[in-house]
């Protein structure tokens, strides 16, 4: 009885097998992620998680800023944060793209917000990546400064530049960035945004209790968000990879 088992056991394994990895993929969740840089940054700094998160069966976009990137030639006085916020509507309504986890890093958050503002019925979830959270009406500049902090970069002109490029660096890197996507307030009118499901990731240096971006893990916190803890430096799409990942698929 016991091996008469055992070989419909076999059988059973042996006809279903060349639908073993459809079941397998189909027990994990897919999802649609649309990543969005911080400041001087492009879509070049997220290809390594892209690429984890591809390999794991989802459809990952990583969004190009206007002026940043492989879009630098772009770059004049006149691109400000809204220009960076149609940027991204324009990815998700172009590509199609509905129930969206939308990803925001460091000056990133300045923008996921208003793309939530916009078009929160194509958001499925919105996650932070030790990002700015503003309120109708605050910049990146008000909330840098207004914090007792220094505005980042050095203002040149009506740009903000990234003083740690070294000259003569090759592509990828950091590049100027328009100073009006830093002095642009943003303009919040849909409380629909509200109702999006959200995480606040807080990255933490390790060894260090407390992160500049506390303030905003806090303001997180006091809306009900989930606040998750990272122990990485700002840039976690950097150095903690994986452990990144695995937080942006279990965000919802």
């Amino acid at each position: 009885m016991i091996l008469r088992r055992t070989l419909l056991a076999s059988a059973a394994v042996l006809a279903l097998g060349p639908f073993m990895p459809f079941l397998a993929q189909e027990a994990v969740p897919k999802r649609t992620y649309v990543l969005v840089h911080g400041a001087w940054g492009g879509g070049w700094d997220w290809r390594p998680v892209s690429d984890i998160l591809t390999s794991r069966g989802h459809s990952v976009f990583r969004a190009t800023l206007t002026g940043l990137g492989e879009r630098a030639h772009l770059a004049n006085p006149d691109v400000g944060l809204d220009t960076h916020i149609t940027d991204v509507v324009n990815t998700i309504l172009y590509e199609n793209l509905r129930d969206v986890t939308l990803v925001g890093h460091s000056y990133g958050g300045m923008v996921i917000t208003g793309v939530a503002d916009r078009i929160p019925n194509r958001i499925a979830h919105l996650a932070y990546v030790d990002a700015f959270v503003p309120e109708d009406g605050e910049s990146l500049m008000t909330l840098a400064t207004g914090r007792g902090g220094r505005a980042p970069g050095e203002v040149r002109g009506a740009f903000v530049v990234p003083t740690w490029v070294k000259q003569g660096a090759v592509p990828p890197m950091d590049v100027p960035q328009p100073l009006k996507t830093f002095t642009e307030p943003i303009a919040l009118r849909n409380g629909l945004r509200e109702r999006i499901p959200t995480t606040y990731i807080l990255t933490v240096d390790p060894g260090a209790g407390t992160d500049s971006f506390d303030p905003f893990a806090a303001r997180a916190k006091a809306k009900g968000w989930l606040v998750e803890r990272l122990t990485a430096d700002h840039n976690a799409q950097r150095s903690a990879r994986s452990e990144l990942c695995a937080l942006l698929e279990r965000v919802r």
